[in-house]
């Protein structure tokens, strides 16, 4: 690990768990490409388990639908790493003061039951299907603790776990097979209200595709391969949608249930 990294890492940990907007690295430690921005966030999610979070228990995708590439104006999936101590399970209660700009997303998530990493050839959708063991409904908790997102650049965001701040989970259904996860309709709710619908095949074509793509980068950019036992969530069909105190929101995923969280 060199002096620039660590730097950069523990000046992006102060930042986030304070709750202090992210600026800009200065430019001697800034990460220029997405290889440099994976290589900082390795740094920077030791740092957070260190810190409290707890270990690595899953992932994320970012960027892999229309709808959030036109939303971010980024035009390719980048990944980041989800942690124990900020997953809940079917629904929650989470602060409003506990973030810097809360969201939540509509996802489908995948459960592995096996390690995937490319093997000679690369994972492909149908490799990356036959080591799922469960499919899920997945809300994910994210949060723009940037002073400006846009100015700041991919390869930073992405050594930030790319807006990541934890999810909420569904039941594993594990009969998942006899469902067509392509034509799957997943709505988020606020206060009641339809805000946003997509489905599964706004993902890449299929949300498979999407893991595919998470086992090949990591493998690219020197990253342990997706283990079993290892959740991934795939990617929003809904555009992001920023809470306020005292909101609550539902996602729903036909086929694969509903999540709730109530923002106090």
């Amino acid at each position: 690990m060199s002096a620039p990294s660590l730097q950069a890492a523990t000046r992006l940990l102060d930042q986030r768990l304070s709750l202090e907007p992210i600026t800009d690295l200065p430019e001697a430690m800034r990460p220029q490409t997405e290889a440099e921005g994976y290589a900082l966030q390795r740094v920077l999610n030791g740092l957070l388990t260190i810190a409290g979070l707890g270990r690595k228990v899953g992932h994320k995708i970012g960027c892999t639908t229309p709808v959030m590439q036109h939303f971010l104006g980024i035009p390719n999936p980048c990944a980041g790493v989800i942690f124990e101590k900020t997953v809940l399970h079917r629904s929650g209660r989470i602060p409003r003061a506990g973030f810097v700009r809360l969201g939540i997303e509509c996802e489908i998530a995948v459960e592995l039951a096996r390690d995937l990493a490319p093997a000679g050839a690369p994972v492909d959708r149908d490799s990356a299907g036959r080591a799922v063991g469960a499919v899920m409904a997945s809300m994910e908790l994210v949060d723009e603790r940037y002073q400006n997102f846009r100015a700041l650049g991919v390869p930073t965001l992405i050594a930030d776990d790319f807006f990541d701040s934890g999810c909420v989970l569904g039941d594993p259904v594990r009969d998942w097979r006899k469902l067509d996860l392509g034509k799957l309709s997943g709505a988020t709710y606020v206060n009641g209200v339809e805000v946003g619908r997509g489905t599964g095949a706004l993902v890449m074509g299929h949300p498979f595709e999407a893991l595919a793509w998470l086992a090949n980068a990591r493998a690219k950019h020197g990253f342990d391969p997706l283990k079993a036992g290892e959740f991934v969530l795939l990617g929003s069909v809904v555009e992001t949608q920023w809470l306020n105190a005292g909101d609550e929101v539902r996602v729903e995923i036909e086929q694969l249930g509903e999540l709730k969280l109530s923002v106090t």
